[in-house]
């Protein structure tokens, strides 16, 4: 059985878990800040990449984990894809507060920066690798989301759906983790890069030509 199966069950039974307590007691025990890491709590490192903040958070993050999980275990195997998962997640939250993006209280909760590492990983592997779940080559799907997350750091009010409690930092930071070893474990990274850019181009001027008939403007779509 595949180790990603246990990291999506990890997911919804840590959830389920944190959702029963005392929500003080979860932030001091379930939740990573720097404050908690510093006070002694370093297993919040490991719970809040696995504890979600609703439903609507895990639900949306389960669907990615499961897609870009299962494909990146298959390439690379259960102890390499838990090493770039775990690290990806804790870079993605230690670095923010460490550098002064955040305050040592912001609280970090959920897989979505671990799982940005993993889709990184993947689009340099095998872009072309075709989702059934989103209907797209999952290259196009990592990097449509990279470029949101990006834009939603650096020019927020023009995107629509900006919500100011995602940290699109860390999820920016966990895809470039992920991109050295991309480039470690593929023989055609530069290629698989350029089929990405490409499928993104592509989706970019169908976007504006639906757009243009619609008379609708949407930077990045659907999705």
């Amino acid at each position: 059985m595949r180790v990603n199966w246990f990291l999506m069950l990890a997911c919804i039974l840590a959830s389920l878990y944190a959702w029963q307590q005392d929500p003080n007691w979860a932030d001091q025990n379930l939740v990573f800040s720097l404050n908690n890491f510093y006070a002694g709590r370093v297993w919040t490192l490991v719970t809040a990449l696995f504890v979600h903040a609703s439903w609507e958070h895990l639900l949306g993050n389960l669907p990615f984990l499961f897609v870009f999980g299962n494909t990146l275990e298959k390439m690379i195997g259960r102890n390499n894809h838990l090493l770039v998962f775990f690290l990806g997640g804790f870079t993605s939250f230690l670095l923010p507060p460490i550098i002064g993006i955040y305050s040592p209280d912001t609280g970090m909760l959920g897989a979505s920066a671990a799982i940005f590492t993993l889709a990184a990983i993947v689009m340099l592997m095998s872009p072309l690798k075709f989702s059934w779940l989103f209907l797209a080559p999952q290259g196009l799907v990592a990097i449509i989301y990279f470029v949101l997350n990006v834009a939603l750091v650096y020019a927020p009010s023009v995107i629509p759906g900006y919500d100011p409690s995602v940290a699109y930092i860390a999820h920016v930071i966990g895809f470039t983790v992920g991109i050295p070893f991309g480039i470690a474990w593929s023989l055609h990274w530069k290629k698989n890069l350029v089929i990405s850019l490409g499928l993104f181009s592509i989706y970019l001027v169908i976007l504006a030509l639906l757009g243009a008939l619609a008379g609708i403007q949407t930077p990045f779509g659907v999705f």
